[in-house]
């Protein structure tokens, strides 16, 4: 069975997490990713935080799954030359160097325009255009710039990153998007184009509901959030989405660090609620009997749910509550999800052979396509297919020596 996007060659130019994210994905829908090295080095994610000495880290394999290695050193003449090779062969560039990088290196996009008028160009930058265009920026930076930080934890705490990787990861996902979009303009145009995602507006993008807010909160306090106090800008809510349905994660049994459910409390299931608490009066009384009259009291509300699911596993209260048909989910720790055999079965967790480290983790393709399913395979060593893709742009096995002695590759 052919894949989605084979065919489709990605000159992977990327290194860390948002870049790599993307061409990951590239690559599980069927794209030939070539990565691009320096080396010696190559990627800095190899090196950090390693757990199995001589081993590429975990931080690596799990983000350049079903890629292939070629180190290049392009401030060398003969690696520039290798280079330029590359983006006359291939369909996509992705990187995501600081700011100017590759420009100065001669690599502008003109240059790549030139070698290739059908070449798709993409860039991962930390911001757009303005007055922090020629900054750095990092996950947690993008995350305090794109506004998630300012809306994120409680009322009386400091602002908040969460541990979603929305800023380097979210980035990825956005770019591609673009990508493929640029692709398939290319099949009726016949040109490439530029790809530009930064970082602090893919952020800003998946807080738009926070921008909804704080266009709601100039025109006074906001009912659907627990705070008792509104400014000017919009609050942290602890864990209420300000969706317009009440939710809290409440405390279960045995009362650990994640032993909590969320549950969310809408007109339907308030019923059903009561009668699993065993307060069966609260359906009919008038001080609880709607939304608008439970909306001041939401706190005591769910203060009366949580004596009941305090008696309960988080799993218990999980089947109770879909049982009687009550928006819920327990609060899984990442134990809790790497030992989820359910997972494993449908193959979103997956287990891999690798040379060096031995057998890991790797999580799979959040998409799934019917006629291109993903098969997940291990990360590249660096420089592993150094020669078989300089022997692919016509490099005679001299040649490739001698560039291996020059330091070229």
């Amino acid at each position: 069975m052919t894949k989605a996007l084979e065919g489709v060659r990605i000159l992977d130019m990327t290194h860390v997490q948002a870049g790599p994210t993307g061409t990951q994905l590239l690559a599980w829908m069927g794209a030939d990713v070539i990565k691009v090295e320096l080396p010696g080095r190559g990627d800095i994610t190899r090196g950090q935080l390693q757990d199995v000495k001589g081993a590429d880290s975990l931080y690596f394999t799990m983000l350049n799954s079903n890629k292939r290695s070629i180190t290049v050193n392009m401030k060398a003449p003969k690696g520039k030359a290798v280079l330029e090779a590359l983006v006359r062969r291939c369909d996509v560039i992705m990187e995501n160097f600081g700011p100017g990088v590759l420009d100065r290196a001669g690599f502008t996009w003109e240059h790549f325009q030139e070698l290739n008028p059908r070449i798709i160009y993409a860039s991962i930058k930390g911001f757009g255009p303005g007055p922090y265009v020629d900054c750095k920026a990092y996950e947690n930076v993008a995350q305090c710039m794109g506004g998630s930080a300012s809306t994120t934890g409680w009322e009386d705490g400091p602002p908040t990153v969460t541990g979603a990787q929305i800023g380097d990861s979210g980035t990825g996902v956005h770019t591609i998007a673009g990508v493929l979009a640029a692709l398939y303009q290319r099949e009726r145009t016949g040109r490439g184009q530029r790809v530009e995602v930064a970082m602090t507006d893919s952020v800003l993008n998946l807080c738009r509901v926070k921008m909804r807010d704080q266009q709601r909160i100039m025109k006074g306090p906001l009912s659907e959030y627990p705070n008792k106090d509104f400014g000017d800008a919009v609050p942290r809510a602890g864990n209420a989405s300000g969706g317009g349905q009440p939710g809290a994660a409440l405390r279960c049994a045995p009362g650990g660090p994640n032993d909590y459910v969320y549950v969310i409390i809408q007109p339907p299931s308030w019923e059903p609620l009561m009668k699993l608490c065993g307060r069966e009066e609260l359906i009919t009384d008038p001080g609880f009997a709607t939304p608008q009259a439970r909306l001041p009291k939401i706190p005591e509300c769910f203060s009366i749910i949580e004596k009941w699911t305090i008696t309960r596993t988080k799993f218990e209260v999980m089947a109770a509550l879909n049982e009687a048909d009550v928006p819920c989910g327990p609060i899984l720790s990442m134990k809790d999800i790497y030992e989820d055999k359910s997972l494993y079965n449908r193959g979103f967790l997956v287990e891999v052979d690798h040379p060096t480290r031995g057998r890991y983790v790797q999580v799979g393709s959040p998409i799934n396509l019917s006629d291109s399913p993903v098969e997940v395979k291990r990360s590249p060593l660096l420089g592993e297919h150094t020669d078989e893709i300089l022997g692919w742009l016509g490099y005679g096995a001299d040649e490739i020596a001698a560039m291996h002695k020059e330091g070229a590759v």
